[in-house]
């Protein structure tokens, strides 16, 4: 063989076994620094001062965005070519991959919320052949039911018309979490750690949060994070009158999706403001926070007997049956006593 040829050979086998050390190197460089090596010199140090003031800083970033040797490869090569964006966001796909390691801490949380209406799939929304003969679907679809899809409806679903059959353009979404975790939570929000305490030192029930620094919305088109206290709570109407609405400022996060018209009318459009007898309760107090149930809701503030003396459960209301004509969020006591509401009853004292 010619010298040079050799020589080139050699210059080749080189570059491949500095390859080949760079792959674990750059594993074990990250893991070594805890995060913070990359961040020295990363697009990422943004992101990375955020975390470490978060209530997650005791959590290794890999527990998170993964830690493997290719995924640590890639993005180092993509740092020293050049190739990265402005702006460093998570993309779509990596966003459910990370809905499983937060299993990881929060199973109970993640099992509720997998049984829930919120766990439902792309699928489940957008190939609903009796809703989308209803309603044509469009963009504005995605601003609840697929927050983090970078790309338009007709990138997702076609046909887009109420005729149908549909199917899923891009099939990888189609049994993939429409609105994951990082819909309703910003994990490097601000924020202190949750630790358990003894009973001994619990806090006083007046002193315990409602709710944890990381509620936030998913704003689609800032592809950004409103912290939870930043969204209004609308005015609702009933006709005229204002509603009387819950202080619980959770709701906030709830309106970004469940909201009126801009006629602001108590139950059109995907509204479900307690109204009637309702009136003023807000809507994490009858449906839990991540399953949604709502089994338990009357017996949390009724007993078992009403005023008129009838099991509130077994009463005519769509807790009983969604085909009742009496909605729970807006039944009013004179829908059932049409000639006048009883006076309470008195219990007679021995």
């Amino acid at each position: 063989m010619p010298p040079v040829m050799r020589k080139r050979l050699w210059w080749i086998a080189a570059a491949l076994l500095c390859l080949l050390l760079m792959l674990p190197a750059s594993s074990i460089y990250y893991k070594s620094t805890a995060g913070e090596g990359c961040a020295r010199c990363h697009e990422i140090r943004a992101n990375w001062n955020t975390w470490r003031e978060s209530t997650h800083r005791g959590v290794p970033c890999s527990a998170c965005h993964g830690g493997s040797v290719a995924d640590n490869s890639r993005r180092l090569i993509h740092h020293l070519s050049g190739d990265v964006p402005e702006q460093i966001r998570i993309k779509g796909l990596d966003v459910n991959a990370m809905i499983l390691r937060c299993q990881g801490c929060h199973a109970q949380e993640f099992a509720d919320w997998q049984a829930g209406p919120h766990g439902a799939t792309f699928a489940k929304f957008f190939l609903d052949q009796k809703q989308n003969r209803q309603r044509l679907l469009m963009d504005d679809c995605l601003r609840c039911h697929g927050m983090q899809y970078e790309g338009g409806i007709r990138d997702l679903v076609t046909p887009i018309d109420t005729k149908g059959p549909w199917k899923m353009t891009d099939a990888r979404w189609t049994n993939l979490a429409a609105i994951p975790c990082l819909a309703c939570h910003q994990m490097h929000r601000h924020g202190e750690p949750m630790h358990q305490q003894p009973e001994r030192m619990a806090r006083s029930s007046a002193r315990e949060p409602i709710y944890r620094p990381s509620l936030a919305l998913f704003d689609r088109r800032e592809m950004g994070h409103v912290a939870d206290a930043n969204l209004a709570l609308p005015q609702i109407l009933d006709g005229a009158r204002p509603v009387r609405m819950s202080p619980d400022q959770r709701q906030g996060l709830c309106y970004q999706c469940h909201a009126p018209l801009s006629t602001r009318q108590a139950g059109s459009s995907s509204d479900r403001t307690g109204n009637g007898i309702h009136e003023g309760i807000g809507c994490l107090a009858c449906h839990q926070k991540h399953g949604q149930q709502t089994r338990a809701s009357c017996a949390n503030c009724h007993p078992r007997l009403s005023n008129c003396g009838l099991d509130v459960e077994k009463m005519d209301t769509t807790f009983l049956s969604p085909k009742s004509a009496h909605n729970i969020h807006s039944a009013k006591c004179l829908d059932c006593h049409t000639k006048g509401v009883p006076k309470k009853r008195v219990a007679a004292r021995m």
